[in-house]
């Protein structure tokens, strides 16, 4: 790497890091903007891993920062010292290459040239001294961490805290459960509960064996929960409600149903298309409101993966925690209630109903519950099983809905709240 592709790498991971802290969908947003696309596949992933790692050790390098700076910097310039931070005391790049680096940065940008002599010297002196980046209540945003100390107790906040400076391996959802053997020798993968497989391999995922034909895709293992629980049979009718970017419609579809994927995003229901044509699968794609869908047909199973704060999917994910506002878990949760009653009017009598959302917050799960069978009384929870569907057995709530925390699966796992239902013959 010369000089100048050193620096543009870290002004295109500058850029990246600006883009996933401006709001929620920030980090993939950023990942397609023009200064990332024009680096060497080195380079982009290079930049890429550096603001990851600044995002999931945020908390304890903003606190350290905080302590040694008199008055708040610009925020081009704390994104600086963050990376600079991260660079060395994360990625274990030599101190004065960090700082360097760090220096010439700021040094190249009109905004912040006129801070290189104090990136520089905050810098220098947070590494003379290291802070403490593991602390695990550091880690999240402080209200979160309020949050979850009080709906999961200390323990648990902390556990699921930890869990945020863990990189994640690669969860693989096979076409053919069959194959799980033979394709978790080819890719070095372990058999999780449930048949996801898990591998620690990293880089370009069309290069795999199994990813040309078709034999299976990205999902982590929690998220291919709730497909499972819902026990299509061929031959029966599924809708998938926010369906995109597809992984359970494909599960669904992989099962034998005749599927319906629905999504109001014609862009990202363009991607269901793409992956189903990858995995030689069929299922019927519309763009619509799930709430508002005028069609009137009912459905043997409706799945409802809703909108939410995804404050559970933070392991791959980070950015998410530090662009979530309290407001939007009440407002999600009005969102939600709506999605579920429009998913009620989807289902036939006898048939059964799942809702699940990657989130870690109770008003957006468990009283998501609580509201629906106060409004549909044809509605009945049907219980999960312990271990049923692959879910960690610690996840299983009494009444027998799961709340699967990061820290239930050995490795981690995605935090999901679900919920199965039947409505009544």
């Amino acid at each position: 790497m010369t000089d100048q592709d050193a620096l543009s790498a870290r002004a295109a991971a500058l850029d990246l890091l600006t883009a996933a802290l401006s709001g929620r969908s920030g980090l993939d947003e950023g990942l397609s903007r023009p200064a990332l696309a024009a680096l060497s596949p080195r380079d982009r992933a290079f930049a890429r891993a550096l603001v990851l790692a600044t995002l999931r050790r945020l908390g304890p390098i903003d606190r350290a920062l905080d302590a040694r700076l008199s008055r708040p910097p610009p925020p081009a310039v704390r994104n600086i010292l963050r990376l600079g931070a991260a660079q060395a005391l994360v990625l274990r790049t030599p101190p004065h290459a960090a700082v360097g680096a760090s220096v010439d940065l700021a040094a190249s940008q009109t905004a912040t040239r006129g801070f290189k002599g104090l990136v520089n010297a905050i810098l220098r002196t947070l590494l003379r001294e290291p802070p403490d980046l593991d602390d695990a209540e550091a880690l999240a945003p402080p209200w979160l961490f309020a949050r979850w100390r009080a709906a999961l107790g200390e323990a648990q906040a902390r556990a699921v805290a930890a869990q945020i400076a863990e990189e994640p391996a690669t969860d693989l959802t096979l076409r053919d459960p069959a194959d799980a053997e033979a394709l978790a020798a080819e890719l070095e993968a372990e058999i999780l509960p449930g048949g996801t497989l898990r591998t620690p391999r990293r880089g370009d995922l069309s290069a795999w064996p199994g990813f040309s034909d078709g034999r299976w895709w990205v999902q982590d293992a929690s998220a291919a929960v709730p497909a499972r629980l819902l026990e299509v049979r061929p031959g029966e009718t599924a809708l998938d409600l926010c369906a995109a970017p597809g992984g359970k419609t494909l599960q669904l579809a992989a099962a034998g149903a005749t599927v319906t994927a629905l999504d109001r995003a014609a862009a990202r229901l363009a991607r269901v298309g793409e992956n189903l044509a990858r995995m030689g699968l069929a299922a019927e794609t519309v763009a619509a409101d799930a709430a508002d869908w005028p069609d009137p047909r009912t459905f043997d199973a409706v799945l409802l993966d809703a909108p939410c704060s995804a404050t559970g999917t933070f392991r791959r994910h980070p950015d998410v925690l530090w662009a979530a506002r309290p407001s939007d878990i009440a407002s999600l949760a009005g969102v939600q209630s709506r999605l579920l009653d429009g998913a009620a009017r989807r289902v036939k009598p006898g048939g059964r109903l799942v809702y699940c959302v990657c989130s870690l917050e109770p008003e957006e799960g468990e009283a998501q519950v609580a509201g629906f069978l106060a409004r549909q009384p044809d509605f009945a929870l049907a219980p999960i099983r312990a271990g049923e569907g692959g879910a960690p057995e610690a996840s299983l709530r009494p009444d027998g809905t799961l709340r699967i925390l990061p820290h239930h699966r050995a490795g981690g796992t995605d935090g999901f709240f679900i919920a199965r239902f039947v409505r009544r013959a």
